[in-house]
């Protein structure tokens, strides 16, 4: 029996071994990372991906896909038999349905495989037959790529910048007033415990709502099978003694386990062996919610780009054998303004960005910024307004039901005129006005060959999968 079982693990190692080899050098995979933070449109993106891989006549700014080098796709099990798979059926059927509405959106990792049958092209195209190139789809909460940078912190240090945050923020006054005057040396009692941590999180849910990106620990906001675990029960409170046994000393050691026993794994387990990412931002919905917003979304995509250019001493350096070779900053909801305004939204983009691009070292890693929509919900349209011709678009409204043409307001076209009041604490925009609505999705009535509607995710898909389907 021993015997046995020690032949049976050989032989699942050798087979393991070979069907690697075979496909790192026979079906070549690219592991396309997907995240963003919260209402970003993760699963539609992907959802509308695949659907238009799958039938690829919107697909013209794809090369491949363009040329008719793309033979066939069709989707396989995903390799890791632990990771849930993404839910693609189900999330197409939602947006193309007779009763089209938004899928829900991404509470956990998640993972799909697409299979292309690519003809290669080239010199030695005409004697070569198509080859598979598998595509990897990790999908990921934003919010989790935001604790990367509370591996460098002490439990002080993160408590005393969250504590600062939370001070300028409305939605945190509850939280505040809770630990106005509470000694942290206290003896340490789970029930208020869960009370500090659940008034956090409140705090946290709520100014993500109102439009801020920086909020952490991201499982606070999507705890999973985490939920009400001693990992996730603790709280920044003011610096001060921390004797043994006390609720301050507790909450410092639940932070260290949540750093060791939460992020770490999933840096470990799913961030290192991606090789494209795709970074999918809300910045229309920043806009709308005023310069602070702005200002913390343009921090919080310093603290993602972190990610992507570990220091010598980090530990992602120590887990990272390769770095991410392609990254995309995507300005979503571009179906939300005129398609006259989308240069001036990608610029913005661009510029929230470019600090902390212009000061990393991705080691030769290219980066884009870009405005898509991966499914269109909106027509565009021109309307004479009190003898002023005015660029709308028009869709269904979410709340309402009803169809309704819509000017968002004019962006800038120099993105310094957001950047530079966000950046100086401006509490509102003193020249111009943006105004963000919700939109549900438009009923659609595809042809055959036909993927859902959609803006620049041609574009997109060729940066990130362009030159691996050469």
């Amino acid at each position: 029996m021993v015997i046995g079982t020690i032949a049976d693990n050989l032989g699942r190692g050798i087979e393991g071994v070979t069907s690697s080899v075979s496909e790192a050098l026979f079906e070549p995979v690219i592991r396309l990372g997907v995240t963003g933070l919260s209402r970003s449109g993760k699963t539609v993106f992907i959802t509308s991906l695949v659907a238009n891989l799958l039938d690829r006549e919107r697909m013209a700014g794809l090369q491949a896909a363009q040329s008719g080098r793309i033979r066939a796709a069709f989707l396989q099990p995903q390799p890791d038999d632990t990771v849930p798979r993404f839910e693609f059926e189900n999330h197409l059927a939602a947006i193309t349905g007779p009763k089209p509405h938004w899928p829900e959106s991404t509470r956990h990792v998640s993972e799909l495989r697409l299979s292309l049958r690519v003809q290669p092209n080239g010199i030695l195209s005409g004697f070569q037959g198509p080859r598979t190139v598998h595509l990897d789809i990790v999908d990921y909460p934003g919010e989790w790529l935001l604790d990367l940078g509370l591996l460098d912190q002490s439990y002080d240090q993160w408590a005393q910048a969250a504590l600062a945050k939370a001070e300028d923020r409305a939605q945190a006054k509850d939280y505040l007033a809770l630990i106005d005057g509470f000694d942290g040396a206290a003896k340490l009692a789970e029930a208020k415990a869960l009370e500090l941590a659940q008034s956090y999180t409140g705090y946290l849910k709520q100014a993500r709502e109102d439009g801020y990106s920086d909020c952490t620990p991201g499982r606070f906001l999507l705890p999973g099978e985490l939920e009400g675990s001693p990992a996730l029960t603790f709280a920044p409170l003011p610096s001060g003694p921390s004797p043994r046994g006390s609720l301050r000393r507790e909450f410092a050691r639940r932070f260290e386990a949540y750093k060791s026993q939460v992020v770490k794994p999933f840096f470990r387990t799913h961030f290192a062996r991606l090789d494209r990412q795709v970074v999918l931002v809300d910045a229309l919905g920043a806009i709308n919610a005023g310069p602070r917003a702005v200002e913390d979304l343009r921090q919080t995509m310093q603290g993602i780009l972190r990610a992507f250019r570990p220091g010598r001493n980090s530990f992602l350096s120590s887990i990272l054998g390769k770095r991410v070779e392609r990254i995309l900053f995507a300005a979503t909801k571009a179906d939300h303004l005129h398609h006259n305004q989308h240069g001036k939204l990608a610029a913005i983009m661009e510029a929230l960005v470019r600090d902390a691009r212009d000061r990393a070292d991705f080691a030769g890693a290219d980066t884009r910024a870009m405005a898509i929509a991966a499914l269109r919900a909106t027509v565009e349209e021109t309307r004479d307004h009190k003898g002023v011709s005015v660029d709308m678009v028009r869709g269904t409204l979410l709340e309402t039901g009803k169809q309704a043409a819509f000017h968002a307001g004019d962006l800038p076209s120099d993105p310094n005129a957001i950047l530079s009041p966000a950046r100086a604490g401006q509490g509102a925009w003193l020249e111009g006005d943006f105004n963000a609505m919700r939109f549900a999705p438009a009923s659609l009535n595809l042809k055959p060959g036909e993927g859902p509607p959609h803006i620049r995710l041609d574009a997109a898909a060729e940066f990130l999968l362009g030159d691996r389907l050469r």
